[in-house]
């Protein structure tokens, strides 16, 4: 029993957060209501993330705790701050907003430089992340509407690229080895 093979706890985090990532720039280009972007950011972005990270926890894996945990609670936080505002509980303005993402831009500096040493995808993926983030903060502290489009279709990219390093944690079960290529700042 002790050589079981156990399921990578990866592949739920990466698809909570490239689905929900994807959702939310649909929803910020117009194409998809706040609603369904809010139940998946409560549910998959969130409850499964943070699930996922706490798995990654146990498996000794720092970096994907940490990731997994801080933006599962992420979209938790996301969700939460549009239900008080939508229920008028508290005004959030489009500032307060700003300063929320900035918080979750910082960690994403630290997980960036060592998502840059893991492979090219997650290099690729924790980039774009970095770049959407600071689009956005950008956006919602004075910057303008057009930095939310600029991080939208970013995040786009961000979104897919999520779902492609899942897709090779998966695949390989089945023989198809995708690459992942040399991590940006690999030694």
């Amino acid at each position: 029993m002790a050589d079981q093979k156990l399921g990578n706890p990866a592949v739920v985090g990466l698809a909570g957060f490239g689905g929900t990532t994807l959702l939310l720039q649909f929803h910020n280009l117009g194409l998809a209501g706040v609603g369904v972007v809010l139940c998946t950011a409560l549910f998959f972005g969130g409850l499964a993330q943070l699930c996922a990270g706490l798995k990654e926890y146990g498996n000794g894996n720092n970096f994907g705790f940490a990731a997994f945990t801080t933006y599962g609670a992420f979209w938790m936080s996301l969700a939460a701050i549009w239900l008080v505002s939508s229920l008028g509980i508290f005004e959030v303005t489009t500032s307060d907003v700003g300063w929320f993402l900035v918080a979750f831009t910082v960690p994403t500096i630290i997980y960036t430089l060592a998502a840059c040493r893991a492979s090219g995808a997650h290099s690729l993926l924790f980039v774009t992340l970095l770049l959407g983030f600071i689009f956005l903060d950008l956006g919602h502290l004075g910057g303008g509407a057009m930095w939310n489009i600029v991080a939208a279709v970013d995040l786009i990219l961000c979104g897919f690229t999520a779902l492609y390093i899942m897709a090779s944690i998966v695949l390989v079960d089945f023989g198809w080895k995708l690459p992942l290529g040399k991590g940006w700042l690999a030694k």
